[in-house]
């Protein structure tokens, strides 16, 4: 739904605090990077953060879009989490449509990348786009809970709709997020940081 004036109120503006939901940082990917990260703002501030990503294209064929928090600001990107998996898709021929749970793509008291949008192709028009929501980053009595969902062209010419949930199951306070590949670079995209009161 087009925000029109609305926006400005609903969203934000950079370094502007009076809405409900401010735009804390933008990371805008024009050259291949091997991650991409938020080290500074994740705070007390907001029991919400909220990560779009936009334009998501890598540079290796058949690979994973996937994120991981730290406890240490970026230094270590370890942290145990468990997660649940599930997508469905269909092939632009019509032919394979389905939605399934994805054992394979979910973590179990793993300290890993979580894999927000899978087998991604790298075509020249392939690309991922979703948005990622942090619940209560700073809290240092309770775990960290998450959820995403995210649109994907396979590299097989499916579309895929990946919907992730879990928690990162540490009681110190998180502050910093890393985007990443499973393999080779990203080579151009945007990734946008909210702030939620």
């Amino acid at each position: 739904m087009p925000l029109g004036a609305n926006k400005a109120a609903i969203m934000g503006v950079a370094g502007v605090s009076k809405a409900d939901v401010v735009l804390l940082a933008t990371n805008n990917i024009t050259s291949a990077v091997s991650a991409s990260a938020f080290t500074s703002g994740i705070t007390s501030t907001y029991g919400e953060y909220i990560f779009k990503f936009y334009g998501m294209h890598p540079a290796t064929d058949d690979v994973y879009f996937e994120f991981n928090v730290s406890i240490d600001g970026g230094s270590n990107y370890n942290v145990t989490k468990t997660t649940t998996f599930f997508q469905g898709q269909n092939a632009e021929s019509g032919s394979e449509g389905g939605v399934a749970y994805k054992n394979g793509d979910d973590l179990a008291q793993g300290t890993g990348y979580v894999r927000l949008a899978t087998n991604l192709g790298n075509d020249a028009d392939q690309q991922c786009a979703g948005e990622l929501h942090l619940f209560n980053p700073a809290s240092t009595t309770f775990v960290k809970h998450f959820y995403s969902r995210a649109v994907t062209p396979h590299s097989a010419n499916y579309a895929n709709d990946a919907f992730i949930g879990g928690y990162a199951n540490t009681t110190s306070a998180v502050n910093a997020i890393s985007f990443q590949m499973s393999s080779g670079n990203i080579d151009v995209g945007k990734i946008k940081m909210w702030g939620v009161k």
